[in-house]
């Protein structure tokens, strides 16, 4: 597999990079720890973690990181894994969404369906909740060259649901379509993080193979 760059023109050093997972680390702790994340904050912090692993594929491609950690790297292939059974499970939740706003006809000035609509979208964020806790309790600590790569835990999932529960009082339109954007919103960032987890999966498998 081929080396990505982060610049065309002047290669990044170890040091910088490694430099840059600490901040990227940082940061992403410092939102998830935060009181008043919300969809917007949840949406950041699936991209700091994309960065993230976007830094260890860099990394995985220097000699001596290539020659070091054997075991560590073997340890996060298997946590690699549970984030993409992580994403998959988000995306299954996000095909039910959709499933379910196919199955409701919503009119202008129908609340009634409004409001039922609103209501699978609550139910289905507290399943996607459940599924994140699940996964999220089989996962340890991160690659040991990385210093604890952190995931959102169960609880900040549960602020998706917790605004979604907060939304479906206001039985209109303008809100409906309020949800169904952090819905796309989320979607896109999982899809972008899971492109992400296969490049750097695909990378560490690599390492073990020279």
């Amino acid at each position: 597999m081929a080396c990505h760059l982060r610049s065309t023109s002047v290669p990044s050093s170890p040091r910088s990079n490694k430099a840059s997972v600490e901040e990227q680390l940082q940061s992403l702790k410092a939102t998830v720890s935060s009181p008043s994340a919300t969809v917007e904050t949840m949406v950041g912090g699936l991209a700091k973690l994309g960065s993230i692993y976007g830094l260890i594929d860099e990394l995985t491609c220097l000699p001596s990181s290539q020659r070091q950690q054997r075991e560590a790297v073997e340890e996060e292939l298997e946590r690699c894994l549970v984030l993409l059974d992580l994403c998959n499970a988000m995306q299954e939740s996000f095909l039910e969404l959709k499933a379910t706003e196919t199955q409701l006809v919503l009119r202008r000035g129908d609340n009634a369906a409004v409001q039922a609509k609103v209501q699978s979208y609550a139910r289905s964020a507290k399943k996607a909740q459940k599924q994140f806790k699940k996964i999220n309790s089989k996962a340890a600590s991160d690659m040991e060259g990385c210093r604890q790569i952190t995931t959102p835990s169960g609880s900040k999932w549960s602020l998706v649901s917790k605004a979604f529960q907060k939304k479906k009082v206001v039985c209109e339109e303008e809100q409906l379509q309020m949800l169904e954007s952090d819905i796309s919103d989320l979607e896109n960032i999982v899809e972008t993080l899971f492109r992400t987890l296969i490049q750097s999966r695909v990378s560490l498998l690599n390492t073990l193979t020279l």
